[in-house]
């Protein structure tokens, strides 16, 4: 099976949120994080639960965890076998916050408008 490409969305200022927050946590959760961000690019969209979970419409979090701390990262797939990571978070709560779902739904939408104008 071909590898995917993992893609870290870029702000029109240059930021890249789940690089910021991949930088944020400990040192144990920065490894973990790295780890799983690199599962995606082998399995693709083959990648089931535990490791990957579809969340709705489109959008995906890749999971893991390090102690009590659950790490989420968000993203979703684009054209000629990419991914790309939108944004990432501490799991507090059972379920995955409304506002980070709308997040990644915004960066997707945005990376999609500026791919489209760049044709």
């Amino acid at each position: 099976m071909d590898k995917f490409e993992v893609e870290f969305y870029t702000k029109d200022n240059g930021e890249k949120p789940v690089k910021d927050f991949i930088l944020g946590p400990d040192i144990k959760m920065r490894a973990k994080v790295l780890g799983i961000i690199n599962v995606p690019e082998e399995r693709g969209n083959q990648l089931r639960e535990p490791y990957s979970k579809h969340l709705e419409d489109g959008i995906f979090e890749i999971r893991g965890k390090v102690g009590t701390d659950i790490t989420r990262v968000l993203y979703f797939f684009y054209y000629g076998k990419k991914i790309i990571m939108t944004n990432g978070f501490i799991k507090k709560t059972q379920e995955t916050p409304k506002q980070e779902i709308r997040l990644a739904k915004s960066y997707r939408k945005d990376y999609l408008e500026r791919m489209r104008n760049n044709e």
